[in-house]
Formats: C-alpha cells, structure tokens, sequence
C-alpha cells in the first residue's frame, strides 16, 4: 500500500500545474468587445488606453474559479483605469461593470479604498504595492466562490468575500452595493483622456 500511494503521488507530480490562456494575442482585440466613448489601440504590441470613458471586454466566456493575470503600466501617477471581474452579462454602457460586477482599481494615487488592488469603495487595500509609473506591474485576481484575492506584484493587497460589510454609498458613480455572481465576463476599464495606461498581457488560469 505504501509502495502505491509513493507511486500515484509521484504520478500526480509529473502532472502539467494548470497554465495561464492568454485571452489577449498581442495583435489585436479579436475576442474583444468596447462599448463606451473611450476606446483600445493597438501599440507596439500593447493595448493601449485612449480617448474618453470605455469599457473593453471578453466575449467569448465567462470566468469564475480561475485567476486572473493582468500586466500592465501607467503613464504618470494619476493614472485611473480598472478591471472589471464578475459581469453577469454583456455590458451594455461603460458604467454597468462597475455598478454590476467588480471594479479591481488601478490608480497609485487613489486612497486605500481607490488605489490599485481595491475594488472600488467596496474593499480596501492593506498595503501599496504598485511601482512607478513606467514599470510593469502584475496583478492576479483570484475568483473563487464568493471570495476575491488579489495580489499585486506577489504581495496579497486585498480579500474580499461578496457578503461582509461595505462603507455606504454615497454617489451615484459609485458600485451599487449587493452580490455579484460567481462568474462572469471580465474587462479592463478607459477612464478618462488624460490617463493613459498599458497592457501587455491578460489571461486566466483555471483553478478547477
């Protein structure tokens, strides 16, 4: 019996750990849908920010159980844009995916319940782990249940389970407050013209 349990757990080692699907080809945005003023070019490779409020999101499935992997760098400090996790559907205006999924935040000058690795007004980060505008950073969100984690640049920043308690909302711009699925559509956010940031990869790996 011992013999047999050194053999399977030996099998099980040489098994392939689950790897990240790139959902972006480094081309193009085929797969990809915008709705919202603001837009996504294409440069050098990256997928870039431009123009005026949008929301950028993947067609083709919906993700629970898995995590996500966004690479990205921002153009200044102020800097503002987002991923959006748990869509329930297509979003139809650039805000439905913060009022009805997760806005994971990017901005390293936001406050703890707006910087990067919060989701936004609903869960603060502990700690800031963003660099400088100009260097890479990678954020991996980590949907699983009802349960959100999310680290950046290797550091745990934020956990957050869909029904502890929230602040009180106060502004229209803010998440409509209540559960979100446990999968959904996932995108990434153009806030506004004056920010600008880069992504150089986005992809998920499934945790089932």
């Amino acid at each position: 019996m011992k013999l047999l349990m050194l053999t399977l757990l030996s099998a099980a080692a040489l098994l392939p750990a689950a790897e990240f699907k790139p959902l972006y080809n480094g081309k193009d945005l085929t797969g990809w849908k915008m709705t919202g003023p603001g837009q996504f070019v294409i440069e050098d490779g990256l997928m870039k920010t431009e123009g005026g409020m949008g929301l950028l999101y993947f067609t083709k499935e919906k993700f629970g159980n898995c995590v996500v992997r966004v690479v990205f760098k921002t153009v200044g400090d102020h800097a503002n844009s987002g991923v959006i996790i748990r869509l329930p559907e297509a979003p139809p205006d650039p805000w439905y995916g913060v009022h009805n999924g997760y806005e994971v935040q990017i901005d390293a000058a936001g406050d703890d319940w707006h910087s990067t690795g919060a989701i936004y007004s609903l869960s603060k980060v502990t700690s800031r782990q963003q660099k400088p505008a100009g260097e890479w950073n990678t954020m991996d969100i980590e949907i699983k249940g009802q349960v959100t984690k999310i680290s950046l640049n290797g550091v745990v920043v934020n956990e957050f389970k869909g029904d502890q308690p929230v602040p009180e909302r106060k502004m229209w711009y803010e998440p409509v407050r209540g559960p979100r699925p446990d999968s959904g559509y996932i995108g990434v956010q153009n806030h506004d013209k004056s920010s600008t940031v880069f992504f150089k990869e986005i992809s998920v790996k499934s945790l089932k």
